[in-house]
């Protein structure tokens, strides 16, 4: 199947989950409008502490929905949105697209800019969750499956079943680190 959107979040408060709706409105340069992480520098509260004046490369966070079938087959019931993700989608390895991948979804572009870094928020929100969203690979390196991060390139609305189309950068490509 094509790649394709399967819900949308968004919360005002800086709570860990988000609350599932209908659509949402990206602002381009910003982010999700009404989502606690929409502004051009800095939102998530510890890099605001660290240096306020940083750019927001986390207006938009996308997990894919298998990673939710990976959780529950290993006994953890986590839904689209538990995780505070504002893209949820399906049929598309976003852990392996490149930096500076456009998503496309309808008129709207957003711009990988890099991994989540999972937190110990996803343990307060589930114990044990965090040991199955970050590991070790045989080489002693830290593999990150909590989604990934972009910036809105071009504003719009995204809705649960849009799809997604890919657009890799011009090479060399350069794999995803942590923002």
């Amino acid at each position: 199947m094509a790649p394709r959107v399967v819900a949308v979040h968004s919360n005002a408060s800086h709570s860990f989950s988000k609350l599932t709706s209908e659509s949402i409105t990206l602002l381009e340069g910003l982010g999700v409008e009404g989502d606690a992480h929409c502004g051009a520098t800095v939102q998530h509260l510890s890099r605001v502490a660290a240096d306020p004046s940083q750019p927001n490369l986390r207006q938009v966070h996308l997990i894919h929905e298998e990673l939710f079938d990976h959780l529950r087959a290993n006994g953890h019931d986590v839904l689209p949105g538990d995780l505070g993700e504002n893209i949820t989608t399906r049929d598309i390895d976003l852990l392996a697209l490149p930096v500076g991948t456009r998503l496309h979804v309808g008129d709207v572009v957003v711009t990988i800019t890099g991994l989540r870094n999972p937190c110990q928020q996803i343990n307060n929100f589930q114990s044990g969750l965090l040991k199955q969203v970050i590991k070790t690979d045989d080489e002693g390196q830290v593999v990150r499956l909590a989604g990934v991060m972009g910036i809105v390139s071009r504003g719009g609305y995204v809705t649960a079943g849009d799809t997604i189309n890919v657009e890799l950068p011009p090479t060399p490509h350069f794999p995803l680190t942590r923002v």
